[in-house]
């Protein structure tokens, strides 16, 4: 077999053939092919006029990088000719742009193609930091970020807001100093379908501007956690006034966990401020005693906890008003007596002369609908914060983004519906 017949197999570069090699040690170590075009057509890239005439053909080859070849860059080569179009004047073929979008950094005029280079790099950062990219492919650190962004937004489902039912919206820092992307999830499918920088009333907004009225409408349920910003943007005149706002029970657990931690801290205050320093550190390790569930403690933190139940006091009440919220959503009982019993709970706090309870008791109480919406058509949040800690690993694998939208395209990649397929999986594809 021919050399330039395997390589054209090997490419497989639709409507583009290999005429010629130049061996490494010619050109600099690097592997260059020569392609030309199969068929005479010319098509403009930005419309569908097509010609036989060429306008001119550039004096110089234009170059790409392609992926190695063993321990040889490959780079592909080639002359490009232009056509006259009536609408967008002179530009390249779209002939051509299948070769040009194998670069990295392919000209913004050309059609969106997503070749071999930008598909096997796309799945590596899903699965990698971009410096190991940078080393294995030969290819500059922003380079990787450009080929993220590109593959998503050739990549992504078009149909992916269609069809929504129940969706969940989080948000997740991706930078430090209050850096957030709110991320809008599909219950039924698993995956996350929008995103945007921001976790506002606003960045809610625009994914409904998007999604529009009609679709919208066909929402029945949103899990959120307790901030206002989102539940405002659902409840919005054409946004999904109808769907029922589901809390998730786990962020009501976290807040009463938070008003538990408060007391503690005041209890310690008092001990250091009380001229007994040795008290007070032995206070200050309680802390885990008192946060962790029961069935989950060492034998130094049981002990702990034995030593604050005899002495009473405050932060016991605390504790006791903890772990009897916390029952409520073990997941064994109906919702009628869920509902009978956060507002026993609720009652009891309000009563309990704890300031942080009598705060989180009103909290609780306010959103005491959302609560039970959620256990009774058992929707909340959990998938999305499953989804937050792939997030949360691609963000710390990748030791920081430059930009937020440089975050959400690998988010997009790793947890939206876009699915990636290496160079073999499409061969075998095409087999059958």
């Amino acid at each position: 077999m021919r050399a330039t017949t395997l390589l054209n197999k090997l490419l497989n570069l639709p409507g583009i053939a290999v005429r010629g090699v130049s061996a490494p040690a010619e050109v600099g170590g690097s592997l260059v092919l020569d392609v030309v075009l199969r068929g005479q057509r010319l098509t403009c890239p930005l419309c569908e006029f097509t010609t036989r005439a060429r306008y001119d053909r550039r004096p110089e080859p234009s170059w790409w990088r392609h992926l190695d070849f063993g321990t040889s860059p490959v780079v592909v080569r080639a002359m490009l000719r232009r056509l006259a179009c009536p609408t967008v004047t002179v530009t390249v073929t779209r002939n051509m742009a299948t070769v040009s979008q194998t670069a990295t950094t392919p000209p913004a005029s050309l059609p969106t193609w997503n070749p071999v280079t930008f598909t096997q790099n796309a799945w590596l950062a899903t699965k990698a930091d971009k410096s190991t990219i940078r080393r294995l492919v030969r290819v500059d650190w922003d380079t990787v970020g450009r080929i993220c962004e590109r593959v998503v937004s050739t990549e992504l489902d078009d149909d992916r807001l269609a069809g929504l039912v129940t969706i969940g919206v989080d948000e997740i820092s991706w930078r430090r100093h209050h850096k957030y992307l709110t991320l809008v999830t599909d219950h039924t499918r698993g995956r996350v379908v929008w995103g945007a920088a921001g976790k506002d009333t606003a960045t809610l907004d625009a994914f409904f501007a998007e999604l529009g009225p009609d679709r919208a409408a066909a929402i029945e349920a949103v899990s959120m956690d307790m901030g206002p910003a989102y539940a405002k943007s659902v409840r919005a005149d054409g946004h999904a006034p109808q769907a029922v706002t589901c809390v998730d029970p786990f962020h009501a657990v976290k807040l009463v966990g938070q008003a538990l931690d408060v007391e503690r801290r005041k209890a310690w205050n008092e001990l250091r401020r009380g001229g007994d320093p040795a008290a007070a550190r032995k206070f200050k390790g309680a802390r885990w005693a008192l946060l962790k569930n029961p069935t989950n403690l060492s034998d130094d933190q049981a002990a702990m906890l034995r030593k604050l139940k005899r002495r009473g006091g405050d932060v016991w009440r605390a504790y006791t008003l903890k772990e009897a919220f916390r029952a409520i959503f073990a997941g064994d009982l109906a919702p009628d007596s869920v509902a009978e019993l956060i507002d026993r709970w609720t009652s009891r706090a309000s009563r309990s002369r704890l300031a942080a309870f009598v705060k989180v008791a009103k909290s609780i109480r306010k959103h005491r609908d959302g609560i039970l919406a959620a256990i009774q058509l058992g929707i909340n949040n959990g998938r999305a914060e499953g989804l937050n800690s792939v997030v949360r690993l691609i963000i710390n694998r990748a030791r920081g983004f430059h930009s937020a939208e440089a975050a959400l395209a690998l988010v997009m990649l790793s947890c939206g519906p876009i699915t990636l397929q290496l160079p073999h999986e499409r061969s075998n594809n095409r087999r059958e």
